[in-house]
């Protein structure tokens, strides 16, 4: 299988990631888990910008491809190959969303990453008001930066939500982690 976790900051991506991983490593699974930007030299980049100065818009989203072109051919293609369950944080929706926020059509960003990207089997969208994110965002190391402001988050919010794929699941993440985790393998086969 291969499950992504998408949504704006502050929804408790990371930790799904992990509790997702461990309950299926239980059940006998070969399962990896990584994000997006990954920690590769492009991705290194992606994220060194968001706390240095955001790159233009153009050059953001070259990289962005190319870390994801890196992650497909060394990570996620192989893994799936041999059978393994992938779980990411994040990945070509939040391009779409982060992206598309900054001029760029969502639609033509998911064309562009469908042509050498592989579909997952399952999305899900973990949701949270703004506020409850905003709340998340500045427990974590009480400063916020680009990416976590509520502007930004709202238009990533509503692109997120005109996704219409069958093979997506929205979760309300404004639960308990353990609520959200049983939301999601309920979700599962």
């Amino acid at each position: 299988m291969f499950i992504v976790f998408e949504g704006i900051d502050g929804t408790g991506k990371s930790t799904q990631v992990q509790m997702l991983a461990a309950a299926l490593q239980k059940k006998g699974h070969e399962v990896i888990t990584s994000k997006e930007p990954t920690d590769g030299p492009y991705g290194k980049r992606l994220r060194d910008s968001a706390e240095t100065g955001r790159l233009s818009p153009q050059d953001e989203l070259d990289l962005f491809h190319l870390d994801r072109k890196e992650h497909v051919t060394e990570l996620i293609n192989p893994a799936l190959e041999r059978g393994a369950t992938i779980i990411l944080d994040r990945y070509y929706f939040s391009t779409m969303a982060y992206q598309g926020i900054r001029g760029f059509d969502p639609q033509e960003i998911r064309q562009i990453n469908e042509a050498f990207a592989p579909q997952p089997h399952h999305v899900f969208i973990l949701e949270v008001p703004i506020d409850t994110a905003l709340t998340r965002i500045g427990g974590r190391d009480g400063q916020a930066n680009e990416f976590e402001q509520r502007e930004f988050l709202e238009k990533c919010h509503e692109i997120f939500a005109a996704l219409p794929d069958d093979f997506i699941t929205r979760i309300d993440a404004s639960q308990s982690p353990e609520e959200v985790h049983a939301a999601i393998l309920a979700k599962l086969p």
